[in-house]
C-alpha cells in the first residue's frame, strides 16, 4: 500500500502526574520508532484497565522513571511502519496489550513491539477487538499457565480433556473482563464444572458464556455457599476481586488446590487460623504476548469464545470511561474510540 504522511503532532490523554488520577486531553508529537521491534500503529479504539491511574503508587517498580504516562495499554489498529521481516506490514490489522512499563494506546499513534502483535481476527470490529488483549491474555495465562487447566483440552487432545474433566473452576469477578474469558475458556477446555461468582442479574449472561453453576454474592458469601455443601469445594480458583472475596475463597478450594488472582497475592488474605494447604498459592501479572493472543485469534474466528464490551465512548468523554470503569459494575470491557473509524 502506499506511505502513509503523518501528522507532526497528534491527540493523546496523559496522567498529569505519576502520584495523580488526573488524567488531561491533549497534543504530542507523533511517536517514532526507536526499539529494534518497534511497530508504528494508527489506534482505531483503546481500552482502560482497572487501577492503572495507581499503578505508579502502588506498584512502582512496573512504572519505570521516565514513562510517558499515556494511558490505556490495549489497542485495536493498522501497522503504518513495521521491522523488517516482522510478520506485521503496512495495513494489517492488529491488536495488542502494550507492556505496563511503556506508554499506553490512548492517542493517535502508539509503539507496540512484534512481540505484543497479533492480528485481529476477521470476524472482529476495532470495538471487539480492543476489547479482548488483556481480558483474554490475562484469563488464558491464569487458566493454562498459572492454574492446573491444559489448554489442548480446547482442540480435543482426548487425554487433555480427561484430565480438565476432573477439575471444578470457581471464578470470581466472572462477568467481568477478565472474569468472562475466564468462564468461556474453563468450559471450552471441557473443566468439569465452572461455578461463576457474580450479581444475580448478571446470572444468564455468565450462563450463556458457559458457567454451570452461579454464586450471587449479593445474597451469600463464598464461604457460607461451600458450608451448605462440602461437595462444592473447588480444584481452581480464579480471582479478580481480591479483600474479602478472596479470604472466603479459602474456604472454597480444596486442600491440595490452587488458588490463583490477578487482584492480592492469595496468602495476604488466608483467614487466621487456616490450615489448609494448596498446592499452588499465587498473584501474577499478565505477560503480553502476541503468540498466546494469536491462539486466542483462532478460537475467536472460529466462534467458539467472543469478548464482551461494557460500554464505547468517544474520546473526548475519557472522564466518563474511566469513572465508569471504576465503578466497579461494568459487564466487560470499558471501550475509548480513538480514531472516526472505530
Amino acid at each position: 500500500m502506499a506511505p502513509t504522511t503523518l501528522p507532526q503532532t497528534m491527540k493523546t490523554l496523559l496522567q498529569a502526574s505519576p502520584q495523580t488520577t488526573e488524567v488531561i486531553l491533549t497534543t504530542a508529537p507523533v511517536p517514532t520508532p526507536t526499539h529494534p521491534e518497534d511497530v508504528l500503529v494508527r489506534v482505531h479504539a483503546a481500552a482502560p484497565c482497572a487501577g492503572e491511574l495507581r499503578w505508579a503508587v502502588d506498584y512502582p517498580a512496573s512504572v519505570p522513571a521516565g514513562k510517558v504516562m499515556v494511558p490505556c495499554q490495549d489497542l485495536a489498529g493498522t501497522v503504518i511502519t513495521s521491522p523488517a521481516n516482522s510478520g506485521f506490514g503496512a495495513g494489517d490489522r492488529v491488536y495488542c496489550r502494550i507492556d505496563a512499563g511503556r506508554a499506553g494506546a490512548a492517542r493517535d499513534y502508539a509503539l507496540p513491539r512484534v512481540s505484543e502483535l497479533a492480528k485481529v481476527p476477521s470476524n472482529l470490529d476495532w470495538i471487539k477487538a480492543a476489547a479482548t488483549p488483556l481480558s483474554a491474555l490475562t484469563a488464558w495465562q491464569a487458566i493454562f499457565v498459572q492454574g492446573t487447566l491444559d489448554a489442548a483440552g480446547i482442540k480435543g487432545d482426548a487425554k487433555a480433556r480427561e484430565q480438565n474433566a476432573k477439575i471444578r473452576v470457581l471464578v470470581t469477578g466472572a462477568a467481568g473482563g477478565v472474569g468472562s474469558w475466564v468462564v468461556q475458556l474453563a468450559a471450552l477446555a471441557g473443566a468439569k464444572s465452572v461455578v461463576a461468582v457474580c450479581s444475580g442479574n448478571k446470572e444468564e449472561a455468565v450462563r450463556q458464556l458457559g458457567a454451570t453453576e452461579v454464586v450471587d454474592y449479593q445474597k451469600t458469601t463464598i464461604a457460607d455457599w461451600v458450608a451448605g455443601d462440602a461437595a462444592r469445594e473447588v480444584d481452581l480458583v480464579i480471582d479478580m476481586i481480591g479483600g474479602k472475596t478472596l479470604a472466603g475463597c479459602w474456604a472454597a478450594v480444596r486442600t491440595g488446590g490452587a488458588l490463583i488472582s490477578i487482584n492480592t497475592p492469595p496468602d495476604v488474605v488466608k483467614p487466621a487460623g487456616l490450615d489448609k494447604q494448596v498446592a499452588k498459592s499465587l498473584f501474577f501479572i499478565v505477560e503480553p504476548l502476541g503468540s498466546n493472543l494469536a491462539q486466542i485469534g483462532e478460537l475467536i474466528e472460529a466462534g467458539k469464545v467472543r469478548p464482551t464490551v461494557d460500554s464505547v465512548w468517544e474520546f473526548a468523554e475519557f472522564k466518563a470511561a474511566f469513572e465508569r470503569l471504576e465503578s466497579g459494575h461494568a459487564k466487560g470491557k470499558i471501550i475509548i474510540k480513538v480514531s472516526d473509524e472505530a
